[in-house]
């Protein structure tokens, strides 16, 4: 989940033992996007999604959903069809054959955060639907694989930004990554777009999300009547892909990465 509503206090470096707690929130997070890819086929509903994900971090993680409740978010993932681009709601619209969907888990486990998300392609895939899945994955790998003590955050947006626009794609500009760990949403704000050598330096122990939201057409959004869905004005393709990353002595750990996931 994204959100530009970052508290006001400074960027908290994490000591070693938070780091450690976030590894296991990050692990749990991605296990239920494991669990939840072996149920992704058209006919299921996303709601059945949302049980399927609660039952798992609750009864069997002994964890807390994140998403549930936050500022009245009414389930405990979002999952976001087509050319909806974040924060959709899970209800009873089953999946059809060619959808694209992307599902955002953040789990809670003993105070510390893990959030991530990624796309789902569902039965017989389109060629746009692959594509822009591919190509936001894409911009995901180009700015994790740019994440080492002194970057700057707008080295990492304008890789991002460039990757996209030199596919022909779009980058959302009014959500962005974010810092996180002892809560959901920290300083700083990690923006998809940007100019080199500006914004913050990175260095050990700062931990966020890199989470591009990349559109088929322009980057133009907007906000359903139910004040949580953002959807392309054009009606385009949407992907977006996250990892919580913390900043190494040397480079990046990957908190949230899946068991067997390739790196780019």
């Amino acid at each position: 989940m994204s959100d530009q509503s970052n508290p006001t206090s400074n960027v908290i470096i994490k000591t070693p033992s938070q780091i450690a707690g976030m590894r296991v929130a990050g692990k749990m997070a991605a296990d239920v996007l494991v669990m939840l890819s072996e149920h992704i086929k058209p006919g299921i509903t996303t709601d059945e999604l949302d049980r399927l994900a609660y039952n798992m971090i609750v009864n069997e993680q002994q964890a807390v959903p994140a998403c549930l409740n936050y500022k009245g978010f009414p389930r405990s993932i979002c999952t976001s069809i087509n050319h909806q681009v974040c924060h959709g709601i899970p209800g009873d619209k089953k999946l059809k054959d060619g959808d694209i969907v992307n599902i955002d888990v953040t789990v809670i486990k003993d105070g510390f955060f893990g959030d991530t998300s990624m796309m789902f392609e569902v039965g017989k895939p389109t060629i746009r639907g692959s594509r822009i899945c591919k190509i936001a994955h894409e911009c995901l790998w180009v700015g994790i694989n740019l994440v080492k003590p002194g970057v700057t955050l707008g080295d990492i947006g304008y890789a991002i930004q460039r990757h996209a626009e030199r596919n022909h794609c779009s980058v959302v500009e009014e959500y962005c990554g974010h810092g996180v760990g002892l809560a959901f949403h920290e300083e700083p704000h990690v923006m998809h777009y940007g100019r080199q050598g500006e914004g913050l330096v990175l260095q050990p122990g700062m931990t966020f999300t890199i989470e591009p939201m990349i559109n088929l057409g322009k980057k133009d959004i907007k906000v359903l009547p139910d004040g949580w869905t953002v959807v392309t004005k054009d009606r385009t393709l949407s992907a977006q892909w996250e990892h919580t990353l913390a900043v190494t002595e040397t480079g990046v750990e990957i908190l949230t990465l899946r068991p067997g996931e390739a790196r780019l």
